[in-house]
């Protein structure tokens, strides 16, 4: 079930993405394909991260016009780092979920950026306002992701229980 949910989360997120950026050509700095690999490497561990991270971002790549490979590697060493940031530290308030998020963020980007610019195949310039921006926003979608995950069970439950108590 596990393989499943992460499969279509990861389907979802970039189709959510491709369709977003269309629609704000330039504007949009968000990648929720990283944000479900950083997701699923707190939720399960340093495995799946990398699982995930590998599986998301090949296909990510595929569906790009850029060097097959990049992303998937970048989003492979994220995900594996944040598995191990998530069993090593206690990640399970909103404050430090935000942190790993905008880390990850850092950290994609750095190897992502730095292995296009180490092979010469793409200058980045000095996108540091631009990665700081996708971090922030990367961080707090990954976090009210995580928050409604946990509060959506019970929140369920209770209506559940609140239609089957009997009315006076």
């Amino acid at each position: 079930m596990k393989v499943a949910g992460v499969a279509v989360a990861t389907v979802i997120a970039l189709a959510l993405q491709t369709t977003l950026t269309g629609f704000l050509s330039g504007t949009m700095a968000v990648d929720l394909v990283l944000v479900v690999v950083v997701y699923a490497a707190l939720l399960w561990g340093p495995v799946a991260g990398l699982l995930t991270g590998t599986f998301a971002g090949l296909i990510q790549d595929a569906l790009s016009i850029g060097v097959i490979g990049i992303g998937g590697l970048a989003k492979t060493i994220v995900g594996f780092l944040a598995g191990v940031i998530g069993t090593q530290f206690i990640v399970s308030q909103a404050p430090s979920r935000f942190v790993v998020f905008f880390g990850a963020t850092i950290v994609h980007a750095v190897i992502f950026m730095g292995l296009y610019e180490l092979l010469g195949l793409r200058d980045f310039g000095t996108p540091y306002a631009r990665v700081l921006e996708q971090a922030f926003a990367n961080a707090v979608i990954g976090t009210v992701a995580f928050q409604a995950a946990e509060l959506l069970p019970g929140a369920v439950e209770r209506r559940r229980l609140n239609r089957a108590r009997p009315r006076r």
